[in-house]
């Protein structure tokens, strides 16, 4: 199999450089976050995506899930399953799914064809869906949240969409012999360190001292950039001087 990324984009507004909500498509049939899920293409297409695997609760990460669901709903012989940890599972069941925000689909997939199952997806934990294994490792931000190493028969890749300064990601990223690529925030400039830190994010500086914690040059790729400061990371990171560091476009597939 090869493993391939498609950092998704609304079809409106922010043109082809901006991606304001997070999500990322595996091989077309795996998503990473819901931010723009629902919103992409019709809802047959959307209907290929069977497995949602959310990284935290924050709204960028899951804005669009409760769309998605509506959209998708019929559409596939079972319905689409959401892995998240057991405090991303409680947000949706209390804030999202609550008959105030959005209908109750938790409670209604209980009494007629469900919107979705819920699974929970505990640190360290492997699972192995469309033949991709998605291993669950805890980051370093301000609500419970989850990076995920990405692996088939040809290697693994590392995704890390919020995260501050961080430890043990990197440590099982550097123990992979296989690791294909680094999918990696960089959200503020360096100007604006003490909002990275308080917000547990990264700027430039930051992302070189994590990137050196792999021990080698992996290709990586740069996501969650802040529109309005996208210019200056963008310079800031060229500046590293790190040949191997780009940023990732959305809409553009990359493969693996």
């Amino acid at each position: 199999m090869n493993l391939t990324l498609t950092p998704a984009v609304v079809p409106w507004g922010g043109g082809d450089t901006c991606q304001y909500l997070s999500t990322c498509l595996v091989n077309g049939n795996v998503a990473l976050d819901a931010g723009t899920l629902g919103f992409l293409g019709t809802p047959e297409e959307q209907a290929a995506v069977g497995h949602v695997f959310l990284t935290h609760a924050h709204l960028d990460h899951i804005a669009s899930l409760p769309i998605f669901l509506e959209n998708v709903y019929d559409l596939r012989a079972v319905s689409p399953v959401v892995h998240a940890c057991r405090e991303v599972l409680d947000v949706l069941q209390r804030d999202v799914f609550n008959d105030r925000l959005w209908p109750d689909f938790v409670s209604l997939s209980k009494q007629v064809r469900p919107f979705l199952r819920l699974a929970v997806l505990e640190p360290g934990e492997t699972v192995v869906v469309e033949g991709l294994s998605v291993t669950a490792v805890p980051v370093s931000h301000v609500v419970p949240t989850f990076g995920f190493l990405l692996r088939d028969a040809g290697g693994t890749v590392a995704y890390i969409p919020d995260t501050g300064p961080t430890e043990d990601i990197w440590r099982r990223a550097a123990d992979c012999a296989d690791l294909r690529a680094v999918v990696v925030e960089t959200t503020f400039p360096d100007e604006m360190a003490w909002l990275a830190e308080t917000s547990q994010h990264l700027t430039p500086s930051l992302l070189r001292a994590e990137l050196a914690k792999l021990g080698r040059a992996v290709p990586t790729y740069i996501v969650h950039l802040k529109a309005r400061y996208r210019h200056v990371v963008r310079d800031q990171l060229a500046a590293l001087g790190l040949p191997h560091v780009a940023l990732m476009e959305p809409g553009r597939t990359y493969p693996f």
